[in-house]
């Protein structure tokens, strides 16, 4: 893994953290950022919707199973937000012929009614739940902070402040410049082909412009980074390493978060059958095909609602689905490269094809490059 690890320079990460290879892994699920950081690489917890208690907790215990070696969290920031977690207030400003949207799907899929509220709708996106998200993760010993969206600079210099790297994923180059301006050490370029909250620019459109916009600034690729090629390809496009989150999905580690019908959907799901859609938070969103994404997108549906109103309006339903595993509903967020996993491996595994392939592609590259005639 040497060709990789000399990588490692060019992000001011040294041996010293025991990191083997560049490869960066995002997940929802505290075991695998764990086995992906006692692998070799650098796990991120998403935690943005997550308590502040339990943030706390959940980075202790990511980092009573991963020691000294360094592990990140991810947060979503965004600028336009309610003050206040107070979702009764919301609720009155949902018009009618969405709620009557909703009610329409529950009644036609049978879906049972929740036993409480949803991942979306268990507390509201705001500046209250925001702030003490931040003071949690600002107090933790997490090593590096990842902001999914919006990049406050009084936030990003809190965390510097704190000793912990700062990161930053954009989609596109004014994005990345204002994230520069707020003073992050690194910068994700995440493409189109990613799953989640993902952008408009394809991957490869969008990587060497953002290295060259970030100068000294290292980078990461990000959406489609499914094998060893692709992380090789990264690296010959001037990225520093990159940041994965499909491979992990189907993972054993990962197996408790997913219900059967979101396995399904994802063993069986191809490129051309995952979907950008609104209808999950209101932003767009790459996600499996699915009834849900389906009918939002019939004619006659409503357009889906501002964030977080759209939260407050599927959130339940979507603790629904999930709960009861109303299979024609479930879907899960998954990049196009979802299509290279189509079986439960142990996180070891998949990274260890990554760096293996990746080695294997530099190597090709450098007997090419040797055979061709001076």
């Amino acid at each position: 893994m040497s060709r990789l690890r000399t990588r490692l320079g060019n992000l001011g990460v040294s041996d010293r953290l025991g990191l083997r290879a560049p490869i960066f892994g995002f997940s929802h699920a505290v075991e695998v950022v764990a086995a992906i950081t006692n692998a070799g690489g650098y796990g991120v917890y998403g935690a943005t919707r997550r308590l502040p208690e339990e943030i706390e907790a959940e980075l202790a215990w990511i980092r009573a199973r991963v020691g000294d070696r360094p592990f990140g969290v991810d947060l979503v920031i965004p600028a336009k937000v309610p003050e206040k977690n107070d979702r009764a207030a919301l609720e009155k400003e949902i018009p009618e012929p969405h709620r009557a949207f909703i009610e329409g799907i529950e009644a036609k899929y049978a879906v049972p009614k929740p036993s409480g509220p949803g991942m979306r709708t268990r507390f509201i996106r705001s500046e209250e739940i925001q702030d003490a998200q931040i003071a949690a993760v600002a107090a933790s010993d997490v090593d590096l902070v990842a902001l999914g969206i919006g990049c406050p600079p009084e936030v990003v210099a809190t965390m510097k402040a704190r000793g912990k790297t700062t990161v930053a994923l954009v989609g596109q180059e004014r994005h990345a410049a204002k994230a520069l301006e707020a003073g992050v050490d690194l910068l994700v370029a995440q493409g189109y082909d990613a799953g989640g909250h993902t952008g408009v620019v394809g991957t490869f459109s969008l990587v060497p412009r953002i290295v060259d916009l970030a100068g000294d600034v290292p980078v990461l690729a990000a959406g489609g980074v499914s094998t060893g090629r692709h992380v090789a390809a990264a690296l010959a496009m001037g990225a520093a390493g990159v940041w994965v989150g499909t491979a992990f999905l189907l993972t054993e580690e990962n197996a408790s978060h997913l219900t059967r019908g979101e396995v399904e959907a994802l063993v069986r799901s191809q490129a051309t059958d995952t979907v950008i859609s609104r209808a999950e938070s209101g932003k767009p969103f790459r996600q499996t095909r699915s009834a849900w994404s389906e009918e939002w997108a019939a004619p006659g549906a409503p357009q889906p609602l501002g964030h977080p109103l759209h939260d407050v309006l599927v959130g339940d339903i979507l603790g629904a689905i999930e709960e009861h595993d109303v299979r024609p509903l479930a879907h899960s967020g998954a990049g196009q490269g979802i299509g290279w996993f189509d079986r439960m491996r142990p996180v070891a595994d998949v990274m260890a094809d990554l760096t293996a392939e990746a080695e294997a592609a530099i190597d090709r590259m450098s007997r090419a490059r040797e055979e061709v005639p001076a």
